[in-house]
């Protein structure tokens, strides 16, 4: 699992706006009634919110347009997706959502359309 954050500090552009207590993450958690998948908990207690080669993950952070809670809470208002997902990713393009549910699948949902699958684990989607 390491090897994720790796990945990610290893891209062009990266940024991220540090490490988060799992106390935030707890928090988080609860707010949104979800446990987040062992990836993405590691990924946002190392680095909270995540910006690489064209990328920007949510995570833990000040930005009401990065903090995971804030853009779930906003996108599940417009996308009928089940309880458990949370949103990993908005892609500013074509209203298209990236979403990862607790064992970790990454999907995305465009409006008017079913949820697509596609990867089984946000190391994959990353290095998609």
């Amino acid at each position: 699992m390491k090897d994720i954050l790796n990945l990610i500090k290893n891209k062009s552009k990266f940024y991220s706006i540090g490490n988060i207590s799992e106390e935030n993450i707890k928090e988080a958690e609860l707010i949104l009634n979800i446990r987040f998948a062992s990836d993405y908990r590691m990924i946002i207690k190392e680095y909270g919110a995540v910006t690489f080669s064209g990328h920007e993950l949510t995570g833990i952070c000040n930005s009401k347009r990065l903090n995971v809670v804030d853009v779930t809470k906003e996108e599940r208002k417009y996308n009928k997706v089940p309880e458990d997902w949370y949103v990993i990713e908005q892609a500013n393009i074509d209203d298209i959502v990236i979403w990862q549910d607790t064992n970790g699948v990454v999907y995305q949902t465009m409006p008017n359309k079913k949820p697509i699958k596609l990867c089984n684990s946000l190391l994959e989607y990353i290095d998609y």
